[in-house]
């Protein structure tokens, strides 16, 4: 092994020889400058589009303040750029009086604040071309999507019928974890005597996961009245597409818990029914509570989809948030109270796909942490 002495200017002797020199950090400075300046060219070009196009009657000072806001937000890059260039004539200052250790700190720092600039670079740059991208054809896309005056008349129609969708999205959750449960554990019967359970339980998370889940919802919501069943037949259309849903989700959610409850050792079986626990209540009191705690996230998510479906009811005759921005829409002439919808679903959705996130986090350092 090579032996690394130091000497009394602080250099370090790599065998007979000083320490290398560091690398060249100029030529990533230069690079991180020149994407810089590019990118601000082309943000600034986009964003001016974006702002001649779609505010062409009802720009003002906020619009032109939030111009300047962004196209200055675009200049970020420029802070690690203007730093790997410090960093730059920093190390070939101490390389000039022989402080190689020096050198390459301030040279590895310069080369991590260049490529820092290029990786911000790269993400405005992306930015600008969707903002072009809305910009184009004299800024149709832009008119058509996001005119604020029609964003502002659409927001609290869509916003009180969106409360439909969220009865919908959890009356069906409630439902389906009940009935998904159910489908699992009749999936796993054991023996001859619950062969029969398990083809019914098995056909039934086939079927309802190859059949897309709107037309379910169309037969559900119309099938039912015309065939006059029985209490179905007499239910309000929101109640018939919970149900539908239902039937939907509780085949994914039926093959979560089954993977959750397959997950627990075969030890935990043994161990409750050494203690003289029948299989129900080893079922309920041990295998359950575990598996459930492992696949409360992979629920989570199911029961995202399951929201953002809730769009999908207007089929029935629901007056939902989509359905109602449809209404909106035809009446304008225009698509951007449907736009509304899809900032609602993004403002409900995301945080909660970060909790799942974080949760799925935090049960993996708790299993790495169990391992250890």
């Amino acid at each position: 092994m090579t032996n690394l002495l130091p000497t009394k200017n602080g250099n370090t002797l790599h065998g007979r020889g000083m320490l290398a020199p560091p690398p060249a950090v100029t030529p990533f400075t230069i690079s991180a400058v020149g994407v810089v300046a590019i990118t601000a060219v082309v943000s600034f070009y986009s964003l001016t589009w974006f702002y001649a196009y779609a505010f062409p009657q009802s720009a003002n000072g906020i619009v032109t303040t939030l111009f300047v806001l962004a196209w200055l937000s675009a200049l970020t890059p420029a802070v690690p750029a203007v730093q790997a260039f410090g960093r730059a004539r920093r190390a070939a200052a101490l390389m000039r009086t022989q402080d190689v250790v020096g050198a390459r700190h301030h040279a590895a720092l310069g080369r991590e604040a260049a490529l820092t600039s290029l990786g911000y670079s790269a993400a405005v740059l992306v930015l600008a071309a969707l903002v072009a991208f809305v910009s184009t054809n004299n800024g149709a896309i832009a008119s058509t999507f996001l005119r604020p005056s029609f964003i502002a008349q659409a927001w609290s129609d869509v916003v009180s019928a969106f409360w439909v969708n969220v009865q919908v999205a959890i009356g069906a959750e409630i439902l389906v974890l009940v009935l998904g449960l159910a489908i699992a554990i009749m999936r796993m019967l054991p023996g001859r005597a619950g062969r029969p359970l398990r083809v019914l339980a098995i056909l039934y998370t086939d079927i309802f996961r190859a059949i897309p889940g709107i037309i379910v919802l169309y037969l559900v919501g119309f099938g039912l009245s015309l065939a006059e069943v029985p209490v179905f037949k007499d239910l309000p259309p929101i109640w018939l597409a919970i149900f539908a849903l239902t039937l939907t989700y509780s085949a994914y959610v039926a093959e979560v818990y089954r993977a959750g409850l397959d997950s627990i050792h075969r030890s935990q079986w043994a161990a409750a029914r050494s203690l003289g626990l029948s299989y129900p209540q080893a079922l309920r009191t041990v295998i359950i509570p575990q598996a459930v705690r492992r696949v409360i996230p992979p629920l989570l998510n199911d029961f995202i989809g399951l929201q953002k479906d809730t769009a999908l009811i207007g089929v029935m005759g629901v007056i939902d948030a989509f359905t109602q921005s449809r209404l909106v829409g035809s009446a304008v002439f225009n698509l951007s109270p449907v736009t509304v919808v899809a900032i609602i679903f993004v403002l409900v959705t995301i945080p909660q796909s970060r909790f799942v996130d974080r949760m799925i986090s935090k049960d993996q350092a708790r299993q790495r942490s169990g391992s250890n």
